[in-house]
């Protein structure tokens, strides 16, 4: 790149970044937000909302989807911490972690436009179980197989069954509830003794 003041090229490799890089992602999200689907995203209303150049998001993206990939991402809270203690206590701090995850219209709204595209963008749909779906699904194998092998589940529990119940007995709350309701605090509590009791020795 020259530079305006000299005319000289920088050498590459200089530290992106990470000012420019947050206003980027913060202008996918909010366009999302606003309702712009993927399909009419482009880098250069991206860069213009986030007051950056198009290179600068080419340096770091290949292309839109690998930006609404990381935008989404960002979302998403971090794995929580499941120390091993039990696995009624691991359940309940993976699934209080995906209510609080939920709390947020903002981000409800652009999972759903984002993710309902996948059929014009499998690739992003792709990535994007990648990044965030697939370590949070793996977090909780291990806390089941864990369970399994310590003896407080049955040697023969369906892991992935046991996977699916738990997490989609959340989602079914909070996503697919009749109404704006608040949702009761001890919502994980409730769901993990549900479920943890028919998985029990």
């Amino acid at each position: 790149m020259v530079t305006e003041q000299t005319g000289t090229v920088r050498t590459p490799g200089r530290p992106r970044s990470e000012k420019a890089e947050k206003a980027i992602i913060d202008a996918a999200i909010a366009m999302i937000a606003d309702g712009t689907g993927v399909a009419e995203l482009s880098i250069e209303a991206i860069a213009a909302r986030a007051g950056v150049g198009k290179t600068t998001i080419y340096r770091r993206w290949s292309n839109k989807e690998e930006l609404v990939v990381d935008a989404l991402a960002s979302l998403k809270a971090p794995i929580p911490e499941l120390p091993g203690l039990s696995v009624r206590d691991d359940v309940i701090r993976y699934l209080a972690a995906m209510q609080a995850d939920s709390h947020s219209p903002r981000t409800r709204c652009i999972m759903n436009i984002a993710l309902g595209e996948s059929d014009r963008f499998p690739h992003l749909t792709e990535r994007f179980r990648e990044i965030v779906v697939r370590p949070r699904r793996e977090a909780l194998r291990s806390v089941i197989q864990r369970g399994v092998e310590s003896g407080e589940l049955r040697p023969d529990v369906d892991v992935e069954m046991a996977i699916a119940a738990l997490s989609g007995a959340m989602m079914f709350f909070t996503k697919w509830r009749d109404n704006d309701d608040e949702l009761p605090a001890d919502l994980p509590d409730r769901i993990a003794d549900l479920i943890l009791s028919g998985l029990r020795p």
